[in-house]
């Protein structure tokens, strides 16, 4: 691919362009998306017209552009977290009738809680959570699950570097992470009370297949609202048949890196 005079290639500078679209960014001129990005303004200029001519991004009247539908066309074919979603949907919404409160599944991409579904019934708690959202993974229960269960590497990664709170009771000691992820192994299960929101409390578990652990099933609750034993019954048992239909599924026996 050809490079800039700055050394990016051509996929690094779309793939830049795409990231500075999000859930409170859904529409943005040309120049904004320059900004954020860090590109030159012609090099942004001409990018966005060949994407809006392939149909991937899309302008509107006035001038701004958006995500094209042709976009989300081609990234979902074929995705495996789609197929990921589509096995573990029937026991989310089970989740989402006992517990009545947000149901997620995140998977572990580029060292972060990557959420591709989520459930919530009318009236659940506060949940900063979306679907495409991230969460660093010590600071939530879903990321916690994912890091407990993951490589050495990773954690050696995780361990090594700072630790940035998302509230002021998310875990920024890596001693005090080190033990957590000790727990989490032992119990099988993260409770997280006020580590995102001080105001709820993260309960996930590990949705694993033939391959290992592929994702975790998390439900976000009222802190002080939740019997914690029941939860995670209603969590192992959800995980567990998601898992053993990813293991009669011929698409689903890797992982989402």
């Amino acid at each position: 691919m050809a490079n800039s005079p700055s050394g990016d290639s051509i996929v690094g500078r779309i793939t830049r362009l795409l990231e500075t679209f999000d859930s409170t960014r859904v529409a943005q001129s040309p120049s904004a998306i320059a900004r954020r990005a860090g590109l030159p303004i012609s090099t942004t200029h001409r990018l966005v017209a060949q994407l809006v001519e392939e149909g991937m991004l899309e302008r509107d009247g006035d001038g701004d552009v958006r995500i094209g539908i042709r976009l989300w066309e081609l990234t979902t074919r074929g995705s495996h977290a789609l197929r990921l979603r589509q096995i573990a949907m029937p026991f989310m919404e089970q989740v989402q009738q006992r517990v009545h409160e947000h149901t997620q599944l995140g998977v572990l991409e580029h060292d972060e809680v990557l959420f591709i579904e989520r459930l919530s019934a009318p009236g659940s708690g506060a949940n900063i959570t979306r679907i495409a959202g991230r969460l660093p993974l010590h600071a939530s229960s879903s990321g916690l699950v994912l890091l407990a269960f993951g490589d050495a590497a990773l954690q050696q990664r995780m361990l090594t570097a700072p630790l940035a709170p998302v509230s002021a009771e998310t875990i920024t000691d890596p001693a005090a992470l080190r033990r957590e992820l000790a727990a989490i192994r032992t119990r099988g299960y993260a409770f997280a009370p006020g580590y995102v929101e001080s105001v709820s409390t993260g309960i996930a578990v590990p949705v694993a297949d033939r391959s290992g652990v592929v994702a975790a099933l998390s439900v976000v609750v009222p802190r002080g609202a939740v019997n914690e034993a029941a939860t995670v019954e209603v969590l192992k048992r959800a995980a567990a048949g998601i898992g053993e239909s990813l293991s009669r599924s011929p698409f689903a026996s890797r992982s989402m890196e």
